[in-house]
């Protein structure tokens, strides 16, 4: 059982995967678009007809591990800035999002026999996603970097669970981007398990795959109560 299935059984939740394009063979901005288009068809009440009777548009969240935690991101300050006419997105989890920078943090030096993942391999990851000629320091990498074009506090961003593993090369950047979020003056939570490596939660014996599921849970029944409260 994958995570994701698990997760569904622990919690009625209703999920929505998109198969986006995959790079080198689609660069940025593919990915986003095609999460975007989803979002945007989950919007049209016309598509809605097929999906459960009990999901509630007005309570949704958006998603993501990895490199689906940094996509997470980007569309929610798409969301933001089109306006969903239908579509209420109430929080948004990132569990060990995706992001980097030009600059070498210090878990990016200290980190250089983590399972899954390496810094040579996110550097050559980035290359295969960014646009020809762009530098780690893209916005679409390093979201509160210098090169930084999308300034969040003027948006209505959703409450933000960020999930980070002491053993992750990206450690840093996924604090980073926390401490971005709370600067923006954001509602943000973070959520660390030290001893944890990149996509710790593929492993479904290990105790912090438990624990996460718990924290996740915990943080989707919060924000829909608070949701209820709020329209009550």
């Amino acid at each position: 059982m994958t995570f994701v299935e698990g997760f569904v059984k622990k919690t009625g939740a209703v999920i929505i995967s998109v198969n986006y394009r995959l790079a080198p063979e689609h660069k940025y901005p593919s990915q986003y678009d095609d999460g975007f288009d989803v979002l945007k068809f989950i919007d049209d009440k016309a598509n809605t007809k097929n999906l459960p009777f009990n999901v509630n548009l007005k309570q949704c969240f958006i998603a993501g591990d990895s490199a689906g935690g940094n996509l997470a991101h980007h569309m929610a300050v798409k969301a933001c800035e089109y306006g969903l006419r239908n579509v209420k997105l109430i929080g948004l989890i990132a569990i060990q999002p995706f992001f980097g920078g030009e600059e070498r943090t210090e878990s990016e030096t200290r980190i250089v026999d983590a399972p899954i993942i390496s810094v040579k391999g996110t550097d050559w990851l980035w290359k295969a996603f960014l646009p020809e000629g762009s530098d780690r320091n893209h916005p679409a990498c390093n979201v509160f970097g210098p090169k930084s074009v999308h300034d969040i506090s003027r948006l209505k961003f959703p409450a933000t669970m960020v999930v980070v593993g002491g053993f992750d090369p990206m450690h840093d950047w996924q604090i980073r981007y926390y401490e971005g979020l709370k600067k923006c003056g954001k509602e943000a939570c973070l959520i660390e398990y030290p001893h944890a490596f990149h996509t710790f939660y593929g492993v479904p014996e290990l105790k912090e795959t438990c624990l996460l599921m718990e924290a996740v849970k915990g943080f989707i029944e919060r924000l829909i109560n608070l949701n209820k409260e709020g329209c009550s």
